[in-house]
């Protein structure tokens, strides 16, 4: 279940409430072409019968000044190894704000470009997840996690620190996540949510926000305490101090399905609070819904909606509500696309009837309707992974997954000597590492760069267009990424074909150390999504096991991103068994082409990797050693029942509906082959974790150690879906090692 893990990103979330008085007041954000107050935007989808009442929008935000909270130009602890990415400048690209772990945790920082001097602009201990600076540079807008769960919210502050409030998400439970600044920079869009209805407690046990893993009861101020990571032995389990949840049939006709919610509203919230939030769109029962870009003149608005595999890109009109053009998009990166600087053109990064994306432009009437679509620029076998637009609308920046590795290109779309096509000829940047995960305009003829590689962390880059890149200053200072006389190991690609004849793929790292031909314990790394794609980056994780003596193939299964529309959904519904296959099929594929040892085997993975770690210890007994799985879904229907709402939208399309495919999630279940699991295991979770509830790993421990089959459970504190924290990384990278290294006698 995990989304974008190059940065983030996992499906928005939502929720459904009252919609507050204060939606209906005149507002100074509406833009040109919407006089008086901002209208109600109706929702975009509607399964409801015509006479259904209407929806109603989550409560508008209300700006929340906090303290500020600045600090030193340098983090008191700063670490060794440490990334900086997600940058966004400022209007004349002199400085940038981005996301960098120095300090122990992702943080907002800022600086120019050209400098080292860099200031914290943020020094609370919440993770940071997007930044995003105004236009007209008085604001930096940014989404941080509060306590280091998924649920987040939107602040903003000056880029001198000051002036620091909440914007959005403020209230206990709810959740926030930024949208696109209008042009002239006085207002920022958001998405807002509130709590979703209960959870069912007959199905998880008490939750980490009211109990420890032992069911002892927390201090109050435990969310704000720097606690622990706690590794859970035996006695935790064999004392009895944990309630064991009552059995439910979750084939029982009143078994819920999933929680009640799933509604996303989207505001243009002025950050000066001189003007009550306007109204841009709200959808029930929502995956997600975020506002990409705005026209110049304000008269449009361009939308990302719909669960994973089926996004669609909106363009709604802000005077009456309006949908006018509606085209499928790809999965990934949100930012799916740009008007151009007269509205009358829209940007697309689509897979619109076709395999891999590509760019499309739609030809747009004064109104906004669709006059005419047609793709501008497209690979063979190449999916667009990123689109950005200069800041004038007239050069479009390009990033192409080329087998994993990204290639980089700009392209005018408002050449000189327009071709029949409207664009002129692509102009190649070279790239100095394998993967690029943000691209941003920054000033005129500038652009900013997130890169990362095989080689180092993740930094940001500075660059005119068609420039070669400079490394910024401030992201140079991650050079000591691994302890000298240990350098990070290149993997090379595999390519195998799975039983039943479909190409898979995927990256074999070699410990150091070993003879070319000598077999080696090896961990079959699965990564999340399952749309996420294996790629060749620097991975701490991969790092520690490969200084242990352990090899690594990480493939990509069915259901990965990076190889085409058809293999994305190649695992929808009952082609999920044919990628437990896979798991099977790649392992073999390690042993003779690795070479991996066939007796020292394990499988280890996170999110939906986890979810397969599970399945693959029951689903092929004989074939590993050991396992370790984090933040996995043990029982679909349990997880169904209590992640978000929003992710359940999403989900149902990827695994089954929790209730017409109940059989089938029931079938997909590890916990239902528990029985055959033969062989110990580790799952580690996030205690904060709301996309994947912490008691999928609890029952699957719990029901191992029943069998006699020894299992731990490695709880981290003040973590959610994605462990974020510099120490809580340490503790989960050493203790899955000494796990490993202890159970394959590497």
């Amino acid at each position: 279940m995990a989304a974008d893990a190059r940065n983030q990103v996992t499906d928005e979330p939502g929720t459904r409430t009252v919609r507050t008085e204060t939606d209906a007041r005149p507002s100074a954000v509406a833009r040109p072409g919407t006089p008086g107050p901002a209208a109600p935007a109706p929702q975009l989808s509607d399964p409801r019968p015509p006479d259904a009442p209407e929806p109603a929008a989550a409560a508008a935000p209300v700006p929340v000044p906090l303290p500020d909270a600045a600090g030193p130009r340098d983090a008191v602890t700063r670490l060794q190894a440490h990334g900086c990415w997600y940058p966004s400048a400022n209007a004349d690209g002199t400085e940038a704000a981005f996301i960098c772990d120095r300090g122990g945790v992702p943080q907002l920082w800022a600086g120019p470009v050209d400098t080292a001097e860099v200031r914290l602009l943020d020094s609370s201990p919440d993770p940071v997840k997007e930044v995003s600076w105004s236009p007209d540079g008085r604001w930096i807008a940014y989404t941080a996690a509060p306590g280091g769960g998924e649920h987040t919210r939107v602040l903003c502050v000056r880029p001198d620190g000051t002036g620091r409030r909440i914007l959005a998400g403020a209230d206990p439970g709810s959740t926030a996540y930024l949208g696109c600044w209008t042009h002239d920079g006085s207002a920022v869009a958001v998405t807002v949510a509130s709590p979703p209805g209960p959870a069912h407690p007959e199905l998880t046990g008490p939750t980490a926000t009211d109990s420890e893993p032992a069911g002892v009861p927390l201090a109050p101020d435990w969310a704000d305490r720097h606690g622990h990571a706690t590794l859970l032995g035996g006695a935790r389990y064999d004392t009895g101090q944990r309630p064991t949840p009552p059995p439910v049939d979750l084939t029982a006709a009143q078994a819920p399905a999933v929680r009640s919610g799933g509604g996303l509203s989207a505001y243009l919230v002025d950050p000066d609070g001189q003007a009550s939030p306007a109204l841009l769109a709200t959808e029930t029962h929502a995956a997600t819904l975020r506002v990409c870009d705005l026209s110049r003149d304000g008269t449009l608005a361009l939308l990302r909606r719909g669960p994973r595999g089926r996004r669609e890109a909106v363009v709604r009109r802000t005077a009456d509500s309006a949908t006018t053009c509606t085209v499928p998009v790809a999965d990934g990166d949100p930012w799916i696309g740009r008007f151009s600087p007269d509205g009358l053109t829209l940007w697309l990064r689509s897979n619109a009837d076709r395999e891999f994306a590509a760019l499309f432009a739609v030809a747009l009437d004064a109104d906004g309707e669709p006059r005419e679509r047609s793709v501008v620029a497209e690979r063979e076998a190449q999916e667009l992974e990123l689109l950005a637009m200069a800041h004038d609308g007239r050069t479009a920046v390009l990033v192409w997954n080329a087998q994993g590795a990204g290639e980089l290109e700009l392209v005018e779309t408002f050449p000189a000597r327009p071709t029949p096509d409207n664009t002129g000829p692509a102009r190649p940047v070279s790239l100095p590492h394998e993967v690029v995960t943000r691209v941003v305009a920054a000033g005129p003829g500038r652009m900013l760069l997130a890169l990362s590689g095989s080689q180092r962390r993740p930094g940001v880059w500075w660059a005119h267009e068609g420039v070669s890149l400079l490394r910024t200053p401030w992201s140079s200072l991650d050079e000591d990424a691994v302890p000298p006389g240990r350098p990070p190991v290149s993997p090379v690609p595999l390519r195998l074909t799975a039983r039943d004849g479909l190409p898979l793929s995927g990256w074999y790292y070699r410990a150091p150390g070993r003879a070319p031909a000598e077999p080696a314990p090896c961990v079959i790394h699965l990564h999340g999504g399952p749309e996420e794609q294996e790629r060749p980056v620097f991975n701490p994780l991969y790092h520690e096991l490969l200084g242990r003596g352990l090899d690594i193939f990480a493939p990509d299964v069915r259901g990965s991103s990076g190889h085409g529309r058809s293999f994305v959904d190649a695992d929808l519904g009952t082609g999920r068994f044919a990628a437990l296959d896979d798991v099977a099929d790649c392992t073999a594929h390690a042993v003779t082409a690795g070479p991996a040892d066939p007796t020292r085997l394990a499988v280890m993975g996170r999110s939906y990797g986890g979810y397969l770690t599970f399945a693959s210890l029951v689903w092929h007994p004989d074939l590993f050693r050991t396992g370790v799985a984090v933040c996995g879904m043990s029982d679909l229907l349990t997880f169904f029942a209590g992640t978000e709402p929003w992710l359940a939208e999403s989900a149902a399309h990827k695994y089954g509906h929790p209730e017409r495919d109940r059989a089938l999630l029931h079938a997909l279940s590890p916990m239902n082959r528990v029985d055959a699991l033969r062989v110990p295991l580790l799952a580690v979770h996030g205690e904060h974790d709301t996309n994947v509830p912490p008691g999928e790993s609890d029952q699957f421990v719990r029901a191992a150690r029943d069998r006699g089959i020894p299992a731990e459970l490695l709880a981290l504190r003040d973590e959610g879906h994605d462990f974020l924290r510099a120490d809580n990384r340490r503790l989960f990278r050493r203790a899955a090692a000494d796990w490993l290294e202890r159970h394959l006698g590497g």
